[in-house]
Order: C-alpha cells, then structure tokens, then sequence
C-alpha cells in the first residue's frame, strides 16, 4: 500500500499569496505534507536543523511511535520478534517484507551461513592497522574495502547482485566485527563454524582460541541473538538516513554500509552504550549515586545520565524493557555480583524508575543504558559496543538502501540550505590588503 493523498490539500500563504500543497497519508502516522514543489512556486525552502519535522523518504520496513512508546518491523510489534523469533528471521523479514515459511527459512540460513567466511586476503589487510586502532575505526574501514574483493555484486542495477551483496554482509559483517576484536587483543582469527546458530558462531569467533575448545553460552547466545533484534533498524535514523543518502549517488553497498557505520560510531548514536557505561565508571560507586542524580536535575550543571531518555521515545522505551529482562538473564546466569560498575547501575536503575523527576521528565533507562551494563558482563570491552551495533543494524542500513534502490520515485538527495554567509564582494590582490 502506498502513500495517498485522499485528495486532501493544505494551503500555505506566503506574503499575499496562496499555495495548495498535496497532503498524503500513510498506513499509520502523522500524515505529511509534499513540499517537492514549492520552491519552484514559491522560490522559498523550508528550514528543519536535524529533520525532526522532515519525512526524507516514503518506507514500508519500520514504524515507530515515540508517544505510545511502539517499534514495529514490517508491522510486527518488536516485542514478539524479540520473544518468539530469532535474528535471522527478522533479517528475513526485513529484507523481504513477511516472515519466512519453514522452508524459506532453512534456505536463507543456509545463504547466510555459507557466506560468513571472508576472502583470506582480508586477513592480511587487518595487519595495516594499527594494533591499537579503535575496533570501529577497523569495522568501518574493512567494510568498506569488502568493494574491493566482491565486485562481482556491485551493479545496483542486478537485483540478483543486490541480493547476492545483501547476503554477503549479513554474513561477513559479524566474522569482520570478531575479527576486529580478535586483532585489539592480539589474538589469531578464528573462522566461522557452520554449525553453529548465527549468534552462537558470533560468540564462538569472538571468544574462541586454539589452544582449548569454546562452547557457547546457550543463555549468551540468546541474549546476543536479541540485541541483534533489537537493534536491527529504527526508521530513519542518522546512520540509516547516511546509508539512504550514499545510496542516492548510485554508490555501491558495501561503500553505503561503511558510510553507515562511520555514522554509527559518534557518540550521539551508536556510542551511546559506551557513553552510558563510562558514566557508570565516573559515578564509581553506589554511595555517590545521589550527588549525581543531584547534578542530573540541576539545570545549571552541565552533567548529564547518559543511556535515559531518547530523541524518538517520550514514553518507555519498548526495546528497553526487552533489554531489561535479558540483562539480568544475563546476570544471574553468570552469577556476577562483586562488580561495582553494575551495582551502580542497577541502583540507578531503581532509582530511575521510582523518582518522581525521572517519572515527571520520562527519563526512564533506555536500550543503551541495559545493553552497555549485558555486553560487559559478557565479555567484551566498551570499544566493541558500537561494533556490536554495527552488526546488528547492518541488515537494517541494506533493507533500507534496498528499498531506496527500488523506488521509482528514488533521486539523488541534495537538502538546501539558509544561506548567513557573506553576499558578492570582489577579490582584493594581496599586494592591496592591510
């Protein structure tokens, strides 16, 4: 189902004059108002700093309604994909629009696991960075070089290419993302097991090494399965709308997924787990919870609680509940109770969730605020946590590049601008100037 206008029309005046702007509604949501027009009638743009008020494109793959606290995927509500689903199914839907039959579903993890492995020269490529080089500074740069040893899935014009490219980085994605763990380590690379479930294999190529077999956590790899759901795409993000607009261009996947990830890795987005747990670390202990919570409410300090609250969510974050319950699945499986870093954080949970000034502003712990506390307890450090993002909105950034792809109505963006610079003046040889 497509966008209509249901002959509806608003009318802006500008000055004296009249203009009647087609008005379309979607399935569900605010309805929009087409302004492709209006500079040619008026000879005016609109002004948007961040695109808040602004609809970039017309999608059939995520809704979201940050006052009723709602995320669905393809229609579905992101708490029953979560609960009943796994990752790859969601990848599925995603990319084709339903869920898979049994089948179907066999046939694409079949796809997707026999593409996990990654041409052998990538290895050698990894030894050009830095051994300290920052794991996301490695994942956006080995993306990108994917161009370089798959060209024969390049032609955005081949659906079967697209595809074909669509597979290869849900697949090779998570072996670059362990890979780039394994090298800030300073361990081997260990290769992808076909045999394993696509989270289990992920934990297994990160955790694994020669010298004794690895088993994944059965619990682990559930939880990692799950904040790959939840993560796998949230409309027109940032990063997302980055993808969207390098695709514009007719750039290739692999380049778009690496404008993507570079995107994902300030701190505003992807960074935020890493920024909610380093605020934990500053905090430090329990008995120094109210001096910051103090600060959190003084409007003067510029102290912020990172991972409560979101731009999109008013209400409860519905990702965040999710969260919530397999962090502590997390937790008590692993039996971690000397760690000061989560005794704070599970204070500050409470006391987020009973004071009346978080209740009052709605800054109740969002998906990064639980994610950031799930992933240290399992082992990977704060510099993976955006990596780990990375992995998951991958299938997302492709599901969203390829509807851009094929949408008939697709052209290259080219936002506008208020213009505050200097007006015409004339070049002054350097002789001249004083």
């Amino acid at each position: 189902m497509d966008a209509k206008t249901d002959n509806k029309t608003g009318t802006l005046t500008v000055g004296n004059k009249n203009y009647d702007l087609p008005i379309y509604n979607g399935t569900v949501g605010p309805d929009v108002i087409d302004i492709a027009k209006l500079y040619g009638q008026a000879g005016i743009f609109t002004y948007d700093p961040g695109f808040t008020s602004t609809a970039s494109c017309e999608s059939k793959i995520t809704y979201i309604d940050g006052d009723e606290g709602v995320l669905m995927y393809r229609g579905y509500p992101i708490e029953q994909l979560a609960e009943h689903g796994d990752f790859l199914e969601t990848c599925y839907l995603l990319l084709y629009g339903e869920l898979p039959t049994p089948s179907q579903k066999a046939d694409f993890d079949y796809r997707v696991t026999r593409h996990t492995m990654v041409h052998e020269q990538m290895s050698r490529f990894f030894q050009g960075f830095r051994r300290d080089a920052h794991p996301m500074a490695v994942m956006t740069g080995s993306i990108g070089a994917l161009s370089a040893f798959y060209h024969d899935s390049t032609d955005i014009s081949d659906p079967h290419q697209r595809m074909v490219a669509s597979i290869r980085m849900i697949a090779k994605v998570p072996t670059l993302a362990a890979m780039a763990y394994k090298y800030s380590v300073g361990q081997p690379f260990v290769y992808p097991k076909n045999e394993l479930d696509y989270a289990s294999n992920f934990l297994h190529m990160c955790f694994a090494v020669p010298a004794e077999e690895y088993k994944p956590n059965p619990v682990l790899a559930r939880a990692m399965d799950r904040i790959f759901i939840l993560h796998a795409d949230h409309e027109q993000n940032a990063s997302t709308s980055t993808v969207r607009l390098a695709g514009s261009s007719g750039a290739n996947p692999f380049a778009c997924i690496a404008a993507g990830c570079a995107c994902l890795w300030g701190p505003a987005h992807g960074g935020a787990n890493e920024a909610a747990l380093n605020m934990l670390a500053e905090i430090g202990s329990v008995d120094r919870i109210p001096e910051f919570v103090k600060r959190a409410k003084d409007k003067n300090d510029p102290f912020r609680l990172m991972g409560f609250g979101h731009r999109v969510y008013k209400n409860y974050d519905p990702r965040a509940k999710i969260m919530q319950k397999t962090c502590h699945e997390v937790l008590s499986e692993l039996g971690i109770k000397d760690d000061p870093l989560l005794d704070v954080a599970m204070e500050l949970e409470k006391i987020a969730l009973h004071d009346e000034y978080f209740i009052e502003k709605k800054l109740y712990p969002n998906i990064d605020f639980y994610s950031g506390i799930t992933l240290k307890a399992m082992g990977f450090p704060t510099t993976m946590f955006t990596v780990l993002f990375a992995v998951a909105r991958t299938v997302g950034w492709i599901a969203q590049w390829k509807e851009m792809i094929e949408d008939p109505k697709q052209k290259i963006g080219r936002p506008r601008q208020l213009y505050t610079g200097e007006t015409r003046r004339d070049y002054i040889p350097i002789s001249r100037r004083k």
